[in-house]
């Protein structure tokens, strides 16, 4: 016979529950509501949102913003570049960087914490600038497609992630899978990768976040307008408008259906708007992979 004990409930309790829901509406209102005013602004007459007064609602709805950015063929080659970028990238850098991770986590490496304090030295110390431009230059990546996947392989952040998670395995499953004649290969694809699962997705979303939204690369390393990214032909854009607002009347300003505020609230959406769409699909992944896999 199933006893239920109710629990009284004191008015204190009342009260505190109705402040924890008062603090997350308050919470979501904050996160949620500053991406909203973006876009109504970028769905906004841009002549209109000069007026402000824009708080939940455009009042003037208009899509020239997107048609401009979306309307140049310099802009959807980037966007080729940039999907390009991601998807080779992405993958290339999460086998080497947990091939990495799988090789630093096996106790008989010799000269295993040597090599862990040389990767972490890496960490806080570099070359600079000038001598890593010269390393590409030297091996042959400055203007090709290559010198955006072949440099951003190895995280050391994003290696110390995977190989704390590893380390957190039972070594008895490693035991047995030698004991059956496995090799490290095997182990590593077999294994590893599948139990590393939630880990290795959340360094996925690291990394193809850092290929979208990385346009630096693209001034410095090259000169081709057939490999700009996404971002760095948006910041061209940018560009491109603030010169010709600072040069402009206020009466060319008001009749102006395009103006930099809008084309960088549509820019802001054009770029956010894949990630938003991916991420509730590998959310369970990031938030347990962050946790088992932080640092030690």
């Amino acid at each position: 016979m199933d006893i239920k004990i109710k629990r009284k409930v004191v008015p204190s309790d009342v009260v505190l529950d109705v402040l924890k829901v008062v603090f997350l509406t308050f919470a979501v209102v904050i996160c949620i509501y500053p991406f909203w005013n973006i876009f109504i602004v970028s769905i906004n007459d841009a002549t209109d949102a000069m007026r402000g007064g824009l708080y939940f609602l455009p009042r003037k709805l208009s899509f020239a913003s997107y048609a401009d950015i979306l309307g140049r063929e310099t802009f959807q080659h980037s966007i080729l570049v940039t999907i390009a970028r991601t998807v080779i990238g992405t993958p290339l850098a999460v086998l080497v960087t947990s091939a990495l991770a799988y090789v630093m986590s096996r106790p008989e490496l010799v000269g295993r914490k040597q090599l862990n304090l040389l990767f972490i030295f890496t960490m806080y110390f570099s070359g600079g600038m000038v001598p890593y431009y010269m390393i590409l230059k030297n091996l042959g990546l400055l203007n090709s497609f290559w010198v955006y996947i072949i440099p951003g392989l190895l995280s050391v952040y994003n290696m110390i992630l995977i190989r704390n998670y590893i380390d957190g395995m039972p070594a008895a499953l490693f035991e047995s899978m030698r004991i059956d004649g496995a090799n490290d290969l095997t182990i590593f694809f077999r294994m590893v990768l599948p139990l590393s699962k939630p880990i290795v997705m959340t360094v996925a979303l690291f990394v193809a976040i850092g290929h979208w939204n990385s346009w630096f690369d693209a001034y410095l390393y090259t000169n081709s307008q057939d490999l700009k990214t996404m971002q760095s032909i948006l910041v061209e854009i940018l560009n491109q408008y603030q010169t010709s607002e600072a040069g402009a009347s206020s009466a060319d300003r008001l009749s102006q259906s395009i103006t930099p505020d809008s084309i960088r609230m549509a820019a802001t959406m054009v770029t956010t708007i894949p990630i938003i769409i991916i991420y509730p699909f590998i959310q369970k992944y990031f938030v347990k992979g962050i946790m088992l896999g932080s640092v030690k």
